[in-house]
């Protein structure tokens, strides 16, 4: 394969977003939440968390994961295959499975992009069947949680360096391949390749792409279309 398909996860395969995962990890881990006190911290955390995102992806990480701090690996990847079943799974749109075995049928490498993390990825990938994936990854010590990131954190200007970077290595033409994404803060990975699809946009996505003319998906709806470059595949 010379040509990649580049997901955007929540927003644009599923509707459920870093917050939401955020608070089923605090809610599910006694590590993570010792008291009645410290469970009104992390629900009060929920709107400051929501404010982040909108501002800064790369704010909202940093703040948010240092709620993993404590937790152990083991249990975290527990969590994760609970969190897919109960909570992610259900919210994967209806249209997301067809658009990615599409790509694959037309030869493209399928790889999630996203700053969501590692062992919550693991359930996804392994449902969608997705080849690769780049995501944000927890520091560790003694399996135990610090807190922290492993560089580089992934988000915003960050994702485009990496898909740079993955095609570099893996000797991908990023003007035949196409990413897909929500957020306007994902334009610079939308416009690192040579098809870009604007996918369940937001308002200024929307925008911006009716500006720059790239196609808008919508997986949310069963009627959408595909772009015209992804319409010579066969349908499943």
């Amino acid at each position: 394969m010379n040509k990649a398909a580049f997901y955007d996860l929540d927003g644009t395969l599923l509707s459920c977003n870093l917050v939401t995962m955020h608070a089923y990890y605090a809610r599910n881990d006694r590590s993570l939440v010792k008291s009645a006190y410290q469970f009104t911290k992390v629900l009060l955390s929920v709107p400051l968390l929501f404010g982040l995102d909108l501002y800064s992806r790369s704010l909202f990480n940093v703040f948010s994961f240092r709620a993993y701090r404590g937790m152990h690996r083991d249990r975290l990847i527990g969590l994760a295959d609970d969190l897919f079943e109960v909570t992610l799974k259900p919210s994967i749109f209806p249209q997301a499975r067809a658009l990615i075995d599409t790509t694959r049928d037309l030869g493209y490498r399928n790889v999630l992009v996203t700053g969501t993390l590692d062992f919550t990825i693991r359930p996804i990938a392994l449902h969608f069947g997705i080849d690769e994936v780049i995501c944000n990854r927890l520091e560790f010590r003694k399996h135990v949680a610090t807190g922290r990131v492993l560089p580089p954190l992934l988000a915003e200007n960050e994702k485009a360096r990496s898909i740079r970077e993955y095609a570099q290595q893996g000797g991908i033409d990023l003007a035949e391949s196409c990413a897909f994404s929500d957020s306007s803060a994902d334009v610079p990975m939308l416009s690192s390749v040579g098809h870009p699809v604007a996918t369940n946009p937001s308002p200024l996505l929307r925008r911006i792409a009716l500006e720059k003319n790239w196609p808008i998906l919508e997986l949310r709806e069963a009627s959408s279309k595909f772009p015209p470059f992804l319409q010579t595949a066969k349908v499943h």
